[in-house]
């Protein structure tokens, strides 16, 4: 198996540690611990190791799904990673959206061929007819990212359903990122996928939307067969879900309601203030569902990594559109703490100003 180095994280790794202002993450601003009961008793092995039986009861009624048809995981990322090593092997194709997460496509890249299918700026409108045109005969997965990282775009329910009939008919399965999903308001989101049908799988976690990445907590929503398989790969992996995620994802997925309107209305205000800058500037952007918004590149700058550098030289980080393959944009985290999102808006605004000089 050979993976492409994993550029966005690279980058991050390279410049966020010590930046004055860090516009560079995805999600909403983490959750103090205080809020919650921080002490699980021990901390041996969760189990089951695919996880509590009767939380993950509680995640698969929002599937309409049965507790054997999740599995619990370190974070949707390994979510994913599971997803796609019991759905494809060397003999397989793959169908992903893009530009997205890249892990999206660079995982079932390193098992399987890859065909993307690209988004149309500036809407990123996603055609199911570009989708079936690149299904081939040993397709096994087509992978979708909804909301999408990095633009915010919600793909609507009759795009999803379109890419769900094209699954199925080609035996294939239907794998939808929906880590954003919570963030989007409750008559925007679109049904998961798990929900769809037995060629559905969902991925979703505490992390962007909750504003608990650091819990590590996630898991995996679908048919029996594949759940089955993911749970014998994360044999080999992390073995089981992290007893302290696990303790404290008990208490927010009881406190839903409450902890969901509060980070959307605090997004919700956050990128308000990001579309008066873009405007301001003439940055042109798709008003996004998440917590990121991606921008064009201001005049004066050649491309995405040129601005992204000299925003770094002022002391703020956020992606530049190539670790996308989208050389004329850049990802705006926007879901920080009121002040540092002004912080940083301000330090963009004297680069911009700059011109580039």
């Amino acid at each position: 198996m050979d993976i492409e180095p994993f550029a966005l994280e690279r980058w991050l790794a390279e410049h966020e540690h010590g930046a004055a202002v860090n516009l560079g993450d995805s999600g909403v601003r983490p959750l103090d611990a205080d809020r919650f009961d921080t002490d699980p008793g021990t901390l041996g092995y969760v189990v089951p190791t695919n996880g509590d039986l009767a939380l993950r009861e509680r995640v698969a009624d929002r599937y309409d799904r049965g507790a054997d048809d999740v599995l619990f995981t370190c974070g949707t990322q390994e979510a994913n990673l599971l997803a796609v090593l019991a759905t494809l092997d060397p003999d397989s194709h793959a169908v992903c959206v893009t530009p997205t997460y890249q892990s999206l496509h660079s995982l079932p890249a390193a098992v399987a061929d890859v065909t993307r299918v690209e988004l149309a700026a500036p809407d990123w409108r996603l055609d199911p007819d570009a989708v079936a045109a690149a299904v081939e005969p040993n397709t096994d997965l087509i992978v979708l990212n909804n909301p999408n990282n990095p633009t915010g775009k919600i793909h609507p329910q009759a795009t999803v359903e379109a890419l769900y009939d094209l699954a199925a008919a080609a035996e294939a399965y239907l794998l939808a990122d929906e880590v954003y999903r919570p963030l989007a308001a409750p008559d925007e989101r679109v049904e998961p996928v798990a929900s769809m049908g037995p060629r559905g799988i969902s991925t979703c976690g505490l992390s962007k939307g909750w504003g608990l990445p650091g819990l590590r907590f996630g898991w995996l929503t679908g048919p029996a067969e594949v759940v089955s398989a993911a749970w014998g790969w994360k044999d080999y992996t992390t073995i089981a879900p992290p007893a302290f995620g696990q303790h404290v994802a008990r208490q927010a997925i009881d406190r839903e309601g409450e902890l969901l309107a509060e980070n959307r209305e605090h997004v919700r205000g956050n990128r308000d203030l990001l579309g008066e800058f873009a405007a301001e500037y003439g940055l042109d952007w798709h008003l996004p569902a998440g917590a990121t918004g991606f921008l064009t590149v201001p005049e004066g700058f050649d491309s995405g990594e040129a601005f992204c550098r000299a925003l770094v030289d002022e002391g703020v980080v956020v992606v530049p559109g190539e670790t996308f393959d989208r050389p004329g944009y850049v990802r705006v985290g926007f879901g920080a703490e009121r002040e540092t999102l002004r912080e940083g808006l301000d330090r963009m605004a004297t680069v911009i100003e700059g011109g580039g000089a």
